[in-house]
């Protein structure tokens, strides 16, 4: 499967948004799985589990959603573009992310980047992550994610969003967390407010 590649972006059509202080959320645990040591944080109805490379066919499908093209422009890619990229960066990302939360908590410019799961089907909906972004000045930690269209708009990526941000603040020695939202893409700006970040 080919996809075009685009090298366009909309940043300077974003909004920043900066979140400081302290979330109170009704998501209940927040665990490394001892048995494959895949870190999972547990939310009402989804679930953020580390990326995995059997994730490839649906993270690519959902990247060519017309919703998600039109807000992330520079998320389309070839699968073996994926591939490599999972491989070579994400996997190898996250591994140096968990690493740093359990040496002493400081996460410092590493990635870590997130599945959301359905709980009712066990598929890949989506993606939640946290990274350094370079448009911002420091500390310019942020939060970004994607969901398919398919499950948008049922509170999903609210979920995810609020369980990454209390996993952040209670297990690493982040002190702000930004997110950026283009300002014609009303449902992530929801998410953001409702996740209490402010303008």
């Amino acid at each position: 499967m080919i996809f075009q590649k685009i090298v366009q972006c909309l940043a300077d059509q974003a909004s920043y948004i900066d979140f400081r202080g302290d979330i109170k959320l009704a998501y209940r645990d927040t665990k490394l799985d001892s048995t494959n040591e895949v870190l999972t944080i547990n939310c009402q109805d989804i679930f953020l589990r580390e990326y995995r490379f059997e994730d490839l066919d649906e993270l690519c499908t959902i990247t060519q959603q017309a919703e998600v093209l039109k807000f992330l422009l520079w998320w389309n890619a070839t699968m073996e573009q994926r591939i490599d990229w999972m491989e070579n960066y994400e996997i190898v990302d996250n591994n140096r992310f968990l690493k740093a939360v359990t040496e002493d908590r400081a996460i410092g410019e590493t990635y870590l980047r997130l599945g959301i799961i359905s709980k009712e089907t066990g598929k890949f909906i989506g993606w939640c992550s946290t990274g350094i972004q370079d448009k911002l000045p420091p500390p310019n930690r942020e939060i970004f994610y994607g969901i398919s269209e398919h499950y948008a708009n049922k509170g999903y990526t609210t979920q995810a969003a609020q369980g990454l941000i209390k996993y952040l603040f209670e297990n690493t020695d982040l002190e702000e967390l930004n997110a950026i939202a283009d300002i014609r893409n009303i449902p992530s700006n929801k998410v953001i407010q409702k996740s209490g970040f402010e303008f």
